[in-house]
């Protein structure tokens, strides 16, 4: 099914509508930060830790593309290989596409699959660094952000305001030196910041710190505990609806902006104004902007006239 919808298959579309009402069980968990601080290894070792509570868990690696096949480069999966065996977990890399917040369409897409196919716990990773890392939060019910010491990525958080959008804030490697630091420095700008810009407004919420080491598992039980409470501390405060409201928002206006861009390019290139207008692109008669303005006019035209 995710090969159909990665692959754009018509068919995909299809069944989509029939599983749709058999998802909005599981808890989606985005893990997210720049490139370099662990996300594959600590989500491993998350992993391992959902499954001591025997939780079914899926986890969508999103990866960035390859240039020229379009498909994912980094393939995340060797790094949780332990997990190959287990019928329980699921482990898929995807593509972003080029996709500046590192989710593409298919990976929602895939998401309603995953949790229409009972997982109770879907993780997907996003590729960041450090802008475009805000996505995630449409789609996650929580979001985990990671930095690690000495790289001055604490600051690079605040300046990119993705300080408003975590719930959970991980300092992974915090073997390193300064990572006491970065804590500290998270902890005050997080008690700084205003609760209405928070993806949790109007709560008590407090976005934790946390540390860890991914490589041996330190912390990573409390982190997989912090993220349970958030899940549970929705649910008690009636802010689970709220949060799925949004989701399903997010996840219709994406469908809007691919439909509605697939029909007009369609309609576009199928009318010999296209071709005419390409010609006179190539040939230096026309500028591309003032070209695309005159397609995008005269259809509205059309469009109203009939």
């Amino acid at each position: 099914m995710i090969r159909l919808i990665e692959d754009s298959d018509p068919s995909a579309f299809e069944m989509l509508k029939l599983l749709y009402p058999h998802s909005g069980n599981a808890f989606i968990i985005g893990i997210t930060g720049p490139p370099g601080v662990g996300k594959s290894t600590l989500i491993d070792a998350l992993i391992l830790e959902f499954r001591k509570l025997d939780i079914k868990i899926a986890v969508i690696a999103v990866d960035p593309t390859s240039p020229i096949s379009g498909g994912a480069i980094l393939g995340d999966r060797l790094r949780m290989q332990r997990h190959a065996t287990d019928e329980k977990v699921f482990i898929r890399s995807m593509a972003s596409r080029g996709q500046k917040g590192g989710l593409s369409r298919a990976t929602k897409d895939a998401a309603i699959v995953l949790d229409a196919m009972g997982y109770e716990i879907i993780i997907i990773e996003t590729v960041g660094a450090g802008q475009g890392e805000f996505e995630v939060a449409t789609i996650a019910h929580s979001t985990g952000i990671i930095n690690i010491p000495g790289t001055g990525d604490g600051i690079q958080t605040v300046k990119a305001g993705i300080l408003e959008t975590g719930d959970v804030f991980i300092v992974n490697k915090s073997d390193k030196p300064d990572a006491d630091e970065l804590v500290h420095h998270l902890t005050r700008m997080i008690s700084m910041r205003k609760p209405f810009k928070t993806n949790l407004a109007k709560t008590n919420w407090t976005a934790r710190v946390l540390k860890t080491i991914a490589r041996d598992g330190t912390g990573v039980k409390e982190l997989a505990d912090t993220f349970l409470s958030h899940f549970d501390f929705m649910k008690k405060n009636s802010l689970l609806d709220q949060k799925r409201k949004k989701i399903e928002k997010s996840y219709f206006t994406s469908l809007l902006k691919d439909l509605i861009l697939k029909k007009v390019l369609l309609f576009a290139e199928t009318s010999g104004e296209y071709m005419e207008v390409l010609n006179k692109i190539q040939s230096r008669e026309m500028d591309p902007l003032s070209a695309a303005e005159l397609v995008v006019n005269n259809i509205c035209v059309l469009k109203s006239n009939n």
